[in-house]
């Protein structure tokens, strides 16, 4: 009777212990949003009226911008994403909204434009090697290419008879 209990608890800690790994091992697969950027407040945006805001209104109800236009300062972006993973793999982006104030010199607002994720330019790297110009060495090249080369004429040092006598700037 004691060996049956015996077994039973091994047997009853090995399921306990594999139903701990399957749970560990599910959670791994779990979905992961995130948030990036400005939070987009619809009504605040829509509040913002061409002719009727300036800067100071528009820091006042949005906040500052994640960036202002690189050459001037008549465009300010407002940048938000939500992106999904799962587990490991890269991040992607689900939603975006990118919102542009643009303001004339006067520092009115003239314009809010929304863009969204349609606007995300998709590249693709072609290979994993950048092309370069110059030679194609080969590993052997490499390490034996150099042999012959060290105090060859031309390649540093003093050249000549490694003294400075003459009459250059620094000798007289």
């Amino acid at each position: 009777m004691r060996q049956f209990s015996r077994q039973s608890r091994s047997g009853r800690l090995l399921l306990a212990g594999g139903l701990v790994a399957l749970a560990l091992g599910m959670s791994g697969c779990t979905r992961i949003r995130t948030h990036q950027g400005y939070q987009v407040d619809k009504l605040l945006v829509d509040s913002i009226q061409p002719g009727i805001d300036n800067r100071a209104s528009v820091e006042g109800t949005l906040g500052r911008p994640t960036f202002a236009a690189q050459f001037g300062d008549q465009d300010w972006y407002y940048v938000s994403r939500d992106m999904r993973a799962l587990a490991f793999s890269n991040p992607k982006p689900v939603a975006q909204t990118v919102l542009r104030v643009r303001f004339d010199a006067a520092g009115n607002v003239t314009a809010v434009d929304r863009m969204g994720l349609e606007q995300v330019a998709r590249i693709s790297p072609s290979g994993d090697k950048t092309p370069t110009l110059g030679r194609h060495r080969s590993l052997l090249d490499e390490i034996f290419g150099n042999i012959g080369a060290v105090g060859a004429g031309g390649m540093g040092g003093m050249g000549g008879g490694g003294s400075n006598t003459g009459g250059g700037p620094n000798g007289s």
